[in-house]
Parts: C-alpha cells; structure tokens; sequence
C-alpha cells in the first residue's frame, strides 16, 4: 500500500491524496490549487498520474481547494465513483459550476490582454459544461454509514464539523491478509460555532493523515471574534461608510449572517442595509435549508422563528450584476458580503476596487488568506493595490478578525492527534504551510508523539 501527497502538501489549497491498494487507485480530494498565477496554471493543469487509471474518489467537503479540479479530471478521463455525503453533493453541484464560470471569466480576460500583445489565446482549465459533468459521477453517502470505496477498501464518512455536509473519512484497507485503517481528517472544524455540528474526534487507528492549517497557534474563543466583528463594523458605520466583506460563499458567508442577525436581535446593529452579494451564496443559501441533519441543536430550535444563518430584517440577497454594479454607485452607509473569500476573483473585486480608497470604508478580512492573493496582500496591509492593471492607494481601513475560522486551531488540533496516539504508527501532516505545521509537530512531539511526517508535493510513503 502507498500514500502519494498530491496536493496541500507543505501548502494550504489544492488537496489531493492517492491510495494505491490492490492494485486499484482512490483519490482522497481533487481540488484547485490557488497560488501564484502560474504555479497554478502548472498544478491544476498537470495531474501527477493519468486521471483514467483513477477507480474512485472520495470527497470530504464541497470548498473548491478541495473539490474544484474534479470537472478537469473528469475532462481527462476519469469515470469512477465520487463518494460524498448528501449535503456535500447538493453543494458541490453549485460550486463546481460556479467554478467553471470563474474558469471561463478569468479565460476570457487573459486573452484580452494577450490579444493586446498578439499571443494566442488559451483555453480555460474547463468550462461550466465541462463541470456539469461531474455531479452524475456523486455517489451520496451519510455519515457513519460503511460503503466499499475501492476493492480491499471500507469507507465511513465522521462528521467533521467545517462546513454543511463536510466529513472526515475513516478507512479500513485490507490487502494480502495485512490490515489496518487510516483516518483521513479532511478539514477539521471548531467547537461551539454557530450552526454545525462539533467535529467528532478520530478513533483507534492506525495511519493519521491531518490538516495543520492553524498548527502553530489557538484560535481566540468565537465569543472574542463576535465581539471585535461587532466593534468594527459599528466604528465603521458611525463614520458613515460601508463595510466590505471578502467571504467565502459557503460557510463563512452564512456564519456572518448569523452573527448580524445576532446583532440585530440584541438591538446593536444599526438600521442598515445587508447585502450578500454571491449568486454561489444565494443557492448556498437554499441547499443550508435542505440539510437541517447538519445543524446543532441550538439552531435547530431556532429554526422554527426563521433560519438564523440565512435571514432577518434588512438582509437582502443580490442576484443581478446590474443590481450588485448599483451599490457601488451609493454613498449611504451599509454591509456587503460578496465572494470570493481571497478576493481574487468575483463581485468582491469590484466592490473593493470602487470602496478602497475612502478612509469612511472599511475592508473586513475574516478568513486565512493564501500567498499572493489580493486578500492577503490586504491582510499584510500593503499601500497600494493593483486592480485590473490600475494602482490604487489603500486608504480604506482594513481589518481581520481572528477566531472566526472554520478550522480547528492548535489545541484542538493536537487534541485531535493524543485521541489515536496509543495506536498510531504514522502521521502526516498536510493542508498546512510550514508555519502552521511545524510548529504543530513539535507540539505533538512534546506530548510524546513519534513518526510525524510533513511530506513534500509528490512525495510517497509505504503505509
């Protein structure tokens, strides 16, 4: 048996991990890398083994660096299984086709400056059409229910507690009478958030494979993070300007609604317009009401006044562009919430782009930011920023909010690990720059862990 580290290794997005067993392949993830432009291009176009010698896949959760190069895989070939849970399929379907517009606009505007400099023009890594191939291969799921993934291959979906439908994926393999199991952790999510279920913690197992995102530090309690949300936006809409929000359009998006509609029930929150300004967030939106197997017990009994994530007073939901161009056209104080979460494509380019250079505004960053991206760029607080080829001065407050991630942090992280430490042999780290990871291996290290690895892209171990 071998473990390849195909992606998210020694970096946060584009997670991929093949099994090889029994002579068959099962792809654990399929996502985009998101990175420098041309890195990028590179890794997403390139996979490192041919996509039809592919059996099957599993999908822990529908966000895009982990599912979004499944339209390109199946463009090259592929035709197994992709075993998700139920709210992932219903989610993943949306996202991916949203992926494959994303694909085709950021195509588009390439070849515009290309043709400016008479390059020829290139192809998108794969189109809407290509990515609505994808959800007949989805094979539902629900948690805690066995399946046969591949042959010598038993698979349980745990919950995972990160976003609607996301899962960890429990593994029995079996090859030439040698047994054991490997624990995949997808992404690990947080206690006591709003919403979801609490992640449920890896039992008795012989390989751990684990994110270490936030490795190197504990998040501040969600309570904080609610608290220092609210000052800003309050200090912010007191001066009269607008609050602009770079968010991902599944979780995130509906946490921060749910945190406003909180503001809004305490009477803290004044009489302002919100706007989540996501078509992908407005049929998010509708799928969160589908799935209420996801939801914790204090949602679902609030559930019958109304969802608290996904509505309250002066929340409107925008699904023109016409109507989203408008907002940047007012001058009145307000809230918007618009994708993409690092704000490198997408409405949220705009808006920031006509807001950023009023001192009134503020730009909230509210999630980890990958290298390179316009969203980290702003989180380092850089001066100027370049938006379609123009230089503008950062002049907006700019403001991150720590706590508010879906992912777990140190403590919880290492809690994670000590839960299978007796029965262990080896961990890998993934889904973790080095700053996150390692110093999550000395932390498990010093609570007596052995045989912690942090592979590198493309590296293989004899599991």
């Amino acid at each position: 048996m071998k473990l390849h580290f195909c992606g998210a290794a020694q970096t946060v997005t584009g997670s991929m991990h093949l099994i090889e067993i029994n002579g068959s392949k099962l792809l654990l993830e399929c996502g985009l890398f998101q990175g420098p432009r041309q890195e990028a291009i590179i890794r997403n176009r390139t996979f490192p083994f041919d996509p039809k010698t592919i059996d099957a896949v599993i999908l822990s959760h529908a966000h895009i660096d982990h599912s979004g190069n499944l339209p390109h895989l199946v463009k090259q070939g592929f035709t197994g299984k992709i075993f998700v849970t139920p709210a992932t399929r219903d989610l993943g379907e949306i996202m991916l086709l949203d992926s494959g517009h994303v694909q085709e606009r950021q195509a588009e505007s390439t070849n515009f400056h290309r043709a400016k400099h008479g390059e020829p023009p290139v192809d998108p890594l794969y189109t809407q059409k290509d990515a609505s191939l994808v959800p007949p291969l989805f094979e539902s799921v629900k948690l805690d229910t066995p399946f046969e993934a591949a042959d010598g291959v038993t698979a349980r979906f745990v919950e995972a507690g990160h976003i609607l439908g996301s899962a960890a994926i429990d593994l029995e393999l079996r090859e030439n009478n040698r047994k054991l199991r490997l624990w995949f952790s997808g992404d690990i999510g947080r206690r006591d958030l709003p919403i979801l279920s609490d992640p449920k913690l890896p039992e008795e197992t012989d390989i751990l494979l684990m994110e270490s995102t936030y490795g190197d530090k504990p998040h501040r309690d969600p309570e904080e993070a609610y608290v220092e949300m609210r000052s800003v936006i309050l200090r912010t809409l007191g001066r009269g300007g607008k609050v602009i929000i770079p968010s991902f359009a599944v979780g995130r998006t509906q946490e921060l609604v749910y945190n406003l509609n909180r503001m809004t029930d305490e009477g803290s929150l004044p009489n302002v317009p919100v706007y989540v300004d996501s078509p992908l967030a407005v049929n998010a939106s509708d799928i969160f009401k589908k799935h209420p197997e996801c939801f914790d017990a204090e949602t679902l009994a609030q559930i019958h006044n109304g969802h608290p994530a996904l509505e309250f007073k002066n929340l409107t939901y925008i699904h023109s562009l016409d109507a989203s161009k408008a907002l940047n056209e007012r001058k009145d104080a307000m809230i918007i919430i618009s994708a993409s979460g690092m704000a490198e494509v997408g409405r949220i380019v705009h808006h920031i782009r006509w807001n950023i250079e009023n001192p009134k505004n503020t730009i909230m960053i509210v999630s980890w930011q990958a290298p390179y991206t316009m969203g980290r760029r702003l989180a380092d607080r850089e001066d100027r920023i370049n938006i379609f080829g123009e230089t503008l001065r950062v002049r907006a407050e700019i403001a991150t909010i720590g706590g508010l991630s879906a992912h777990a942090g140190q403590d919880l992280l290492t809690e994670y690990a000590l839960g299978v430490k007796n029965s262990v042999q080896k961990v890998f780290l993934v889904h973790g720059e080095p700053r996150g990871a390692l110093p999550l291996k000395e932390k498990m290290e010093t609570q007596g862990m052995k045989n912690i690895f942090y592979p590198k892209m493309n590296e293989f171990a004899e599991i």
